[in-house]
């Protein structure tokens, strides 16, 4: 399906299942199919709505909006073409990053609960923060920023299944590294404990054991900030964790949302 922006980009996203919705996004350079065991399961019981965001997947690429408040105002439109309130919300990543952008922007009156998947609030290590990307910090950026395109994302192996859907929608749609180094950049910049501490509906935090970016411990240290936080470390898994432990991954996050 097809969503066309204020600003005149078009989104793809699915839109399967019936019942209270949540909406799934992906990460940096990342495709929505990413999430096939989550949406196989949610929509049996929920109505899916999985976003490729601009520049994302199937979507749009454009020079326009190459920041993350536009990737937050993406998600409200998207709220309104869909007529969506009391939404779940679940994000790997930098779609992690983005829900807090549309809380930065809008609150979190049309939300229900959260899910962030292996994604730091900051990511420059500082003194008050020590669970930054890699080891960027305010010297050496923005050169470390960009080690992380030369690192292995996951710890384990993603399923078959999962891997060949995914290459079979890449196939004539890479990711433009170039031209969205500013969007990286900007998502870099971000820090968004501020927002973590204003958000008033509850909030699951999951990590990832032997994640390559950050320490593990940014979950708990993030859940702590949070009115309604609470932190998983999921281990024998990397940054993409929905897709490294589907079985245990999928029982978390069904328990978090029945709860």
């Amino acid at each position: 399906m097809q969503f066309v922006t204020s600003d005149g980009i078009k989104l793809e996203y699915d839109d399967i299942g019936q019942g209270e919705p949540i909406l799934i996004m992906t990460g940096y350079a990342g495709y929505k199919e990413i999430w096939r065991s989550q949406v196989e399961i949610l929509s049996q019981y929920y109505r899916v709505i999985n976003l490729d965001r601009r520049n994302h997947g199937r979507s749009q690429t454009t020079t326009k909006g190459l920041r993350m408040s536009r990737q937050g105002k993406d998600i409200s439109e998207l709220l309104d073409y869909l007529k969506l309130d009391k939404v779940n919300m679940m994000g790997n990543s930098m779609g992690a990053a983005t829900i807090w952008a549309y809380c930065s922007l809008y609150g979190d009156k049309r939300i229900k609960k959260i899910i962030s998947v292996d994604q730091s609030p900051k990511m420059i290590s500082d003194e008050t923060w020590p669970y930054g990307l890699l080891d960027l910090n305010w010297d050496n950026f923005p050169k470390a920023a960009e080690e992380m395109y030369h690192v292995h994302t996951t710890y384990r192996n993603i399923d078959d299944q999962t891997y060949q859907l995914v290459k079979s929608v890449q196939k004539g749609r890479k990711f433009d590294y170039d031209l969205n180094r500013p969007l990286l950049y900007d998502h870099a910049f971000q820090d968004w404990r501020d927002v973590i501490g204003e958000v008033s509906v509850p909030v699951l935090f999951m990590s990832g054991k032997e994640s390559p970016f950050w320490s593990s411990e940014h979950a708990a240290a993030s859940a702590k900030l949070c009115k309604k936080g609470k932190s998983i470390v999921v281990p024998d898994s990397g940054h993409i964790v929905m897709s490294e432990q589907q079985e245990l991954f999928n029982k978390i996050m069904m328990d978090f949302l029945r709860s």
